[in-house]
């Protein structure tokens, strides 16, 4: 981003800035820029549109890059329609398709212009493919049990998929355009709720950003302890996954171990705050609860003794030579194809991108205790199962050692209302990968756009690569090894 520095104005991740103060170019040279950062290895973490002047659109890109740890914004006016730049740029592909749902913008030349959130197959028709005995397969939006609806089309041959079309949109519950005006007392339940599973992930997003508009930073005491509870949710997850995707292929000791296990981390985030999503224990300042000495102790006790069984039981998955059958080689994805299109968290991880907010963009108590960022080579199912059980043993060491060592000092710190005509940028490591908020003021100090990003925006697309050249029957597994959000893709 050297380059072009001089154009673009580079920020911290959490850190405010007068929105003014964002560069306004012409097109051509907006572009430009964004195309040379991305294609130089920098990528887009947010790009977004707002109402600008004279019926125009405000066209704003959030460009990260990593190994520097900054962050680049631009923006510029747009109308009507534009250049596409996803040939160029595939990572951009989502996020163009978002720009012209939300507010007309056509980008001329994209491979696929649908919107990313309108379900009408009259008015957008799915993708097909013709030849001697190609057919498809449509698999939802209804689907048993409780999984959220989303669509799956594939184009087959017998059982082999040679393409993949995933319509989501049917979660689509305008928490963006719920935000506009805030924040109010709606404004922290809403965010919660945007990934049910990711509740402190987004919730801590959303205090950064807060904090960062209102020029406080939370104690040292509050950010350990939220530290705590992001690693907590990850390892729920990760590890819920672990057993699912032994009960995939079969395996049954992990599969109900682990299954049993995902309880004691939820229970565990259940002792901070009465919750076991961890809802109701942040708040911008800070956390609502604090910990006594001999209940950190009990807490890091407990995740000590939940973890050593983890341990155990995914170490029966990995020595299975049948669960290697069907885990290696199956639902690859080339570090090139995830570099191409900007692939997040752990998904990422197991292609060999080695990219982590916790790392790269620091925050909270991440500046200044490290964990080492898990990696896989392969990217398949193999890859990402492996990246997960690595998480879960860095992220329980962290928790027991922040448990062990909580900083003096209070927990909470007062936080008013938001400075007007700021932006902030907040990006947190969920678990599935990179949140982005983007928080924008207006001069009454009341949130004029408010754009949140989930890493499943990025990692749809991840999953249908996946599946290209493999069995219908694969599926499922590559499906629980993404475990993306439908929500949090809807909003």
């Amino acid at each position: 981003m050297n380059a072009v520095a001089a154009r673009v104005l580079e920020v911290w991740n959490g850190e405010a800035v007068e929105a003014a103060a964002v560069p306004l170019l012409p097109l051509a040279d907006f572009q430009q820029i964004a195309a040379d950062v991305i294609t130089a290895g920098g990528r887009p973490a947010a790009w977004f549109g707002r109402p600008g002047p004279g019926g125009k659109v405000l066209l704003t890109a959030v460009l990260a890059d990593d190994p520097a740890g900054r962050l680049g914004l631009l923006s510029t006016l747009v109308q009507g329609s534009v250049p596409s730049l996803t040939p160029e740029c595939p990572s951009l592909h989502l996020f163009e398709r978002e720009v012209l749902e939300q507010f007309g913008v056509r980008p001329e030349g994209h491979p696929w212009p649908k919107p990313v959130r309108e379900v009408l197959p009259d008015r957008h028709p799915f993708f097909a493919m013709e030849g001697e005995e190609v057919h498809e397969v449509a698999v939802g939006p209804v689907h048993a049990g409780v999984i959220e609806p989303g669509h799956f089309r594939f184009q087959c041959h017998g059982e082999h998929v040679f393409h993949l079309e995933i319509a989501l949109g049917y979660q689509h519950r305008g928490v963006e355009a719920l935000l506009l005006g805030g924040p109010d007392r709606r404004t922290l339940t809403l965010l919660e709720s945007a990934a049910g599973d990711t509740a402190v992930g987004h919730l801590l997003a959303h205090c950064h950003a807060a904090e960062a508009l209102c020029g406080v930073e939370a104690p040292a005491r509050a950010a350990a302890l939220r530290g705590v509870a992001l690693e907590l949710e990850r390892l729920a997850n990760h590890v819920g996954d672990l057993g699912a995707l032994a009960g995939d292929v079969g395996f049954l000791p992990t599969a109900s171990y682990c299954g049993a296990l995902r309880a004691d981390f939820l229970n565990a985030l259940a002792e901070l705050c009465g919750n076991r999503f961890g809802r109701g224990l942040l708040v911008p300042g800070g956390v609502r609860f604090d910990l006594a000495a001999a209940e950190a102790g009990r807490l890091a006790d407990r995740v000590e003794r939940a973890m050593d069984r983890v341990r155990r039981s995914v170490r029966l998955f990995f020595r299975s030579a049948s669960v290697r059958g069907r885990t290696d080689g199956t639902g690859r994805v080339s570090r090139e194809t995830c570099l191409a299109l900007g692939l997040v968290g752990p998904a990422a991880r197991a292609c060999g991108v080695a990219r982590d907010v916790r790392r790269d963009h620091a925050f909270g108590v991440y500046r200044f205790a490290h964990l080492p960022v898990a990696t896989g080579e392969s990217g398949d199912v193999f890859a990402r199962v492996l990246v997960r059980s690595l998480e879960c043993e860095r992220s329980a060491d962290f928790a027991v050692e922040r448990l062990r060592a909580l900083p003096r000092g209070p927990v909470r710190v007062p936080c008013g209302p938001p400075a007007p005509g700021r932006l902030a940028v907040s990006l947190v490591e969920g678990w599935r990968g990179e949140i982005a908020h983007v928080a924008v003021t207006g001069g009454d100090g009341r949130f004029a756009r408010y754009k949140v990003k989930d890493p499943s925006f990025h990692n749809w697309i991840g999953l249908a690569m996946a599946l290209r050249n493999q069995q219908i029957s694969d599926f499922p597994l590559c499906n629980k090894s993404f475990n993306l959000s439908y929500c949090g893709h809807d909003l």
